[in-house]
This record gives structure tokens, C-alpha cells and sequence, in this order.
């Protein structure tokens, strides 16, 4: 399967590591960091955040070759797994690219995990790396028995599920069986969660 390592690598200097494995390479592979996110199809220059890519096959260096603003092509050698690494500049706040500083990260797929293009339609894994003391992952990408690791059908459905880490206040419930989760950053000292999840929960039943 496709495979991503996502590492909170520098938090002041906002920067995301990103190790990416594809195994059984082509001779020659392309790829490319969508210029959309889902739901929000304006065209976007996520790739003038990427930087240092390298490629490697084992311990042989493979040439990459930018071939537009958001794409790239790799000279791969024999069928060894051709592994891929980078960093992200993250400092947007907004919920359409990425951000990560020393209290939270967030992320869509879009911003952080380039697409292996002819290859999309197959399973993808993401697992995020070592994470500062406390924090969490809120995702609602299917996750696997291992910590911090999730499995999607394919890498539409990776980049369909943003992920935020850090510290935050979470709290579930169900409706009719149906789970319900709520992660709130940066809730104060005060925040009455169960208030929240009581009037959420009263709303639903009503429907």
C-alpha cells in the first residue's frame, strides 16, 4: 500500500516531516499535491509550501525532476521501494491548508501528502510520528489496532478526513446508535462540555 509518515518534525518552525513509500516503483513515477480540497474546489498553490524533496531507493539516491508548480517526476531503479521525504511550512489558521506551532497542528491531506499519480486507487496508510508530551489525534479516518495509524480504501478518501493534533477537550455520545464526537482546540479552563453534548444530543433526538 501506499504509505505516509507524518512527523510534527520542528513545531517553531512550523515544519511537517513527511516520509512517503511506494512500494513496486514504475521506472518512472509521477507525482503531484492536488491544488483543491474537498468541498472547496478554488485552485490553490499548496506546493509553494514544499521543500527538500528527496528520493531514495535503499541507500541509492534517485533523481527528481519538478515538472510544473505542483508536480514532480522520479527516476526509479528496479522494484525496490522507492521512499520519499519532505518538509511542509505550516502556518496557516485557517481550516483549507495546514498549520502546526508548539501548542496544536492541523492538517488536510491535500496540503501535506503528495499523490502517487496512477496509483490512487489503492489502499493508503497514514500514521503520524512522535507527537510533543500530551497531545492527541482527532480524526474521523478509519484507524487501525495500532496507535496513531489509519487505512483508507484509497487516497481520495485520505485527503477527505483533516486531522487535528494537540491538546483539546473531546467528548462522545450516541444517538439511535449512531456515535457522535465533538473535539474542541483550545476550550478554556471552563468550558462545559457536558452542556454541550447534552444540547447536541436533545437536538439530534429531535429529528
Amino acid at each position: 500500500m501506499i504509505d505516509y509518515l507524518i512527523e510534527a518534525s520542528d513545531p517553531q518552525a512550523h515544519l511537517y516531516r513527511i516520509t512517503l513509500k511506494v512500494p513496486r516503483p514504475d521506472p518512472q513515477h509521477c507525482l503531484s499535491l492536488p491544488v483543491w480540497i474537498p468541498g472547496s474546489y478554488m485552485v490553490r498553490e499548496f506546493s509553494r509550501h514544499l521543500s527538500r524533496l528527496r528520493a531514495r531507493q535503499g541507500t541509492r539516491e534517485c533523481r527528481v525532476e519538478q515538472r510544473d508548480k505542483c508536480s514532480w517526476s522520479v527516476e526509479c531503479h528496479g522494484s525496490q521501494t522507492l521512499e520519499l521525504s519532505y518538509e511542509v511550512y505550516a502556518f496557516d489558521t485557517s481550516v483549507r491548508t495546514a498549520f502546526l506551532d508548539d501548542r496544536r497542528g492541523f492538517f488536510n491531506g491535500t496540503s501535506l501528502c503528495l499523490q502517487v499519480d496512477g496509483r490512487e486507487g489503492e489502499p493508503h496508510r497514514l500514521r503520524i510520528g512522535t507527537l510533543p508530551k500530551g497531545w492527541q489525534v482527532a480524526t474521523a479516518m478509519p484507524s487501525t489496532a495500532r496507535r496513531h495509524e489509519y487505512l483508507c480504501a484509497d487516497y481520495a478518501e485520505l485527503v477527505d478526513h483533516p486531522v487535528e493534533l494537540g491538546r483539546f477537550w473531546r467528548g462522545e455520545f450516541r444517538v439511535r446508535g449512531v456515535p457522535h464526537e465533538f473535539v474542541v482546540a483550545g476550550a478554556w479552563p471552563g468550558f462545559d462540555g457536558e452542556r454541550l453534548l447534552a444540547d447536541v444530543r436533545a437536538s439530534a433526538r429531535r429529528r
